[in-house]
């Protein structure tokens, strides 16, 4: 799964409140890490690319001492310098998304490839999660919206998931949620 729960999510959560005179740095009781899927890593990127590469000579290969070798070697070799660009790239792509949650608050902080980083809080008793059925290109659009005193903001959590890992997601936050309001 592309999230991490730190501690695990499963273990229990501290029941006593911070201290009101307690500096804002407090660490958080619970952490969720979310990241999309990673195309390759390490042996397999490794593995794709030289596939590739004795693949291509599959063809190049009995036309060696003639002109159209070098031409098919040049497009072969175009080829593979794309793949590996591609790939990556893919894991150069830093988005993210990290929830940070205290007894009297959750933080989501997302972060996209390009731009600044956008920020939600919200104080987690009053915290909704919907996991709406899904309406155009999204299935299982799961989003949080914060109530309480200022205006409410719905948000959206793990737009890069799969619909499974969002259903997963959303019974996990749920549990963890349950928690600390009960």
């Amino acid at each position: 799964m592309p999230y991490r729960w730190t501690p695990a999510h499963t273990t229990p959560l501290p029941r006593a409140m911070p201290d009101a005179d307690a500096p804002d740095t407090a660490a958080p009781v619970m952490r969720l890490d979310l990241w999309p899927h990673r195309s390759l890593k390490g042996k397999g990127f490794s593995a794709t690319i030289w596939i590739m590469f004795f693949g291509g000579l599959i063809p190049v290969v009995p036309f060696i001492g003639t002109i159209a070798f070098w031409i098919l070697l040049i497009f072969m070799m175009t080829a593979l310098a794309a793949l590996w660009t591609a790939l990556r790239r893919s894991d150069r792509d830093r988005l993210r998304e990290e929830m940070k949650i205290w007894p009297d608050r959750i933080c989501l902080t997302h972060w996209p490839t390009k731009g600044a980083p956008k920020t939600w809080e919200a104080n987690p008793y009053w915290v909704r999660i919907t996991l709406h059925p899904g309406h155009g290109k999204v299935e299982q659009y799961l989003t949080l919206k914060g109530g309480g005193p200022e205006p409410a903001r719905e948000v959206e959590l793990g737009a890069f998931l799969s619909p499974e890992e969002r259903e997963k997601l959303r019974d996990d936050l749920a549990f963890v949620l349950g928690q600390l309001k009960g």
